[in-house]
């Protein structure tokens, strides 16, 4: 009997994040996910991005973790809501 191929990536809590939604829609359901957490969520949406197969889920979460990302470094960093 094969052995199960192991992960390499544990995901975290669900994000509830759906690339079929607009930006602004989508970074909210994230946050709300995260607590509004901002660094939190900019990372759980990189870590998405990178392992995804899908090249528009890839692009859209890429452009969210970016944008968060930029809010955290401006200095929004917590319980935000867009």
């Amino acid at each position: 009997m094969a052995r199960k191929k192991e992960r390499w990536f544990a995901p975290g809590p669900k994000l509830g994040w759906r690339r079929d939604l607009s930006q602004k829609r989508r970074i909210n359901i994230a946050l709300r996910h995260r607590n509004g957490n901002v660094l939190a969520t900019a990372r759980a949406l990189n870590a998405l991005a990178n392992v995804t197969k899908d090249p528009e889920t890839k692009r859209k979460a890429r452009v969210d973790a970016r944008k968060l990302f930029d809010l955290y470094r401006r200095g929004i960093k917590r319980r935000m809501r867009i």
